[in-house]
């Protein structure tokens, strides 16, 4: 009872300081007057318990004797400046500026939109993909094994449940695994590696699962930051990337060594530049890791095989750790397009490379096929790792415990499918090839559409998830917003669209982009319908959008050509 006293005191004052100083202090009195009116009436109560100094103190606004609170230990001033370093675009301002309007929309406030398409981020059952059976089967059934005897459920989900379980501390999920992961989803992973690379060995003590492909990757990086100074590790990373890579290296204080992709060339990965960068930073840094994201997110585009030897010959040549984030190889749409495992390329490259060359790869749950981000499964193949490194790796890895058992199971299933000859091949594989083909299909809808609005050129999306197409923004825009907003232009654009059109996209500036020119990243996970109806807006918002700032002489030409283009995936 007098818990809640307390708290309902303390509610009280910290209303009374949200107020103006003038009107802090008359409220302060009436408070003081209105807690000791409290503390009489308690002051029995509290007498019979022996606690009137403490519950007189606790239910009493603490002031300072010059009219001070205390100050806080934590502020603005005494945070990690690290922390305060730290950028993530995909879930950044323009994403609470989306949830604010949602949530304005359903208490009724009006826009001229009834709905937020949010296109901000892979996430793809929130886009209305439906989970894959198979492995929302063998999860059910680890998680509640009692419905192994239900007959509800098809043997090879309950033989994949039984086994996964058996390796689960009392056979159950809730239980924590070595921090490595559980050993038989390990093995299974070094399994589905080897078919994928057609022979190409794999050690499953090599593999270490992970909370989604991004903890694998944080953990690599803190493991390769080093040195002060002109020693201090640089970190090579494409621009545009994946924030996740800017913001780790901020928050462990490395250097970013940007190597800018080729926007005119598919953004493909161009060797001289990596030179250039290379050279660049050895002036003030020691490069030790170079990261590469095949397919690309947020550009779409997948490597070839040359580009890739270019790569790890590079990555040779210099003794760089090589960093390969491969979550997005199931996802690739282009008939002319291949995905290729660095692994396997390098394995190709002969013993002095395969054998020397320091390489980790990453995969998920959260991307591909299934689309299950919720879990934070995921997992990392570690090549050519000195011995006592690798003892220093489980250490840190250990710190964390495990990764979700869960997200492990998750998995375990997609790295272990049915096979042809067992009862959920077929419907397994419809629904996978459902997905892949409808991703396929508004990857090249998303490129059409685009290249019919003057003032946009996107690239093909030949894999990952995403458009990240380049915009025209006319310089009176630069002025006007510049001086009256301070942001950059594309967060503007962005910004604009979303108050006009509900459209929520982010700007290309989060993920870096060469000066002069502006972007902005897209998924293409919404329903076809809902996509359509998201490119049509956005065709009509950046028309719109130049002629407010330059001269636009044949508008109506774009609108037929975006017509026709809709025509084609009716």
């Amino acid at each position: 009872m007098h818990r809640l006293q307390h708290l309902a005191n303390r509610s009280l004052i910290a209303r009374v300081f949200d107020q103006s100083p003038a009107l802090v202090r008359t409220k302060a009195r009436e408070t003081s007057c209105l807690v000791q009116s409290i503390r009489l009436k308690t002051q029995g109560a509290v007498e019979q318990y022996g606690q009137k100094r403490f519950s007189t103190a606790e239910a009493t606004v603490v002031l300072r004797e010059n009219g001070k609170t205390r100050e806080k230990t934590l502020t603005m001033g005494t945070l990690n400046p690290q922390v305060k370093a730290v950028e993530y675009a995909v879930r950044g301002p323009i994403v609470t500026k989306a949830g604010d309007i949602e949530r304005g929309l359903q208490q009724g406030q009006k826009h001229p939109f009834t709905e937020v398409i949010k296109a901000n981020i892979g996430d793809s059952h929130a886009m209305g993909q439906k989970p894959i059976t198979f492995l929302r089967q063998v999860v059910a059934l680890c998680s509640f094994p009692e419905l192994l005897d239900s007959s509800s459920f098809p043997e090879d989900a309950k033989q994949r449940a039984r086994r996964i379980l058996q390796g689960c501390g009392g056979q159950s999920l809730g239980s924590y695994s070595a921090s490595q992961g559980v050993d038989c989803i390990r093995q299974d992973v070094a399994v589905y590696i080897e078919q994928r690379d057609k022979g190409v060995p794999a050690d499953w003590d090599n593999i270490y699962l992970t909370t989604g492909a991004s903890d694998g990757i944080v953990s690599i990086l803190k493991m390769l930051v080093s040195g002060q100074g002109r020693s201090r590790s640089g970190v090579m990373i494409p621009i545009p990337q994946y924030p996740l890579y800017s913001a780790a290296i901020s928050e462990m204080e490395a250097v970013q060594i940007n190597y800018y992709l080729d926007e005119d060339n598919c953004w493909a990965l161009d060797i001289n530049e990596l030179h250039r960068a290379y050279q660049a930073a050895k002036e003030h840094c020691h490069p030790r890791v170079i990261c590469i994201i095949n397919p690309g997110n947020p550009t779409g585009q997948v490597q070839s095989k040359k580009c890739i030897e270019e790569v790890l010959h590079f990555a040779y040549e210099e003794n760089l750790f090589v960093m390969s984030d491969e979550v997005y190889q199931d996802n690739v749409y282009s008939p002319d397009c291949q995905f290729h495992s660095f692994k396997k390329v390098l394995y190709e490259m002969g013993p002095e490379y395969f054998n020397t060359v320091e390489l980790a790869s990453f995969h998920s749950t959260s991307k591909g096929y299934s689309g299950e981000c919720g879990f934070r499964g995921g997992y990392m193949e570690v090549l050519n790792l000195d011995l006592e490194v690798k003892a220093q790796l489980v250490k840190l890895l250990s710190i964390r415990l495990c990764p979700p058992v869960s997200g492990q199971a998750a998995m375990d299933v997609i790295v272990n499918p049915p096979l042809p000859h067992e009862p959920s091949y077929l419907q397994f594989h419809k629904e996978k090839s459902a997905v892949l083909g409808a991703l396929a299909e508004k990857a090249q809808m998303t490129e059409q559409i685009l290249n019919t609005v003057p003032g946009i050129k996107c690239n093909p999306v030949q894999g990952a998830m995403y458009a990240f197409p380049r915009i025209f923004i006319p310089p009176r825009a630069f002025v006007s917003l510049l001086q009256s907003l301070g942001m950059s232009p594309d967060m503007m654009y962005c910004l604009r669209l979303l108050e006009e059109t509900g459209i929520c996209l982010v700007p290309g500036s989060g993920f870096g982009q060469r000066e002069g020119t502006y972007h902005f990243r897209m998924t293409i996970l919404p329903t076809t319908e809902k996509l359509k109806v998201l490119l049509e807006k956005l065709r009509d918002f950046h028309i719109k959008f130049l002629k407010e700032y330059a001269p636009l002489e044949e508008p109506k030409r774009s609108e037929d050509d975006t017509q026709e283009a809709l025509k084609q995936f009716r």
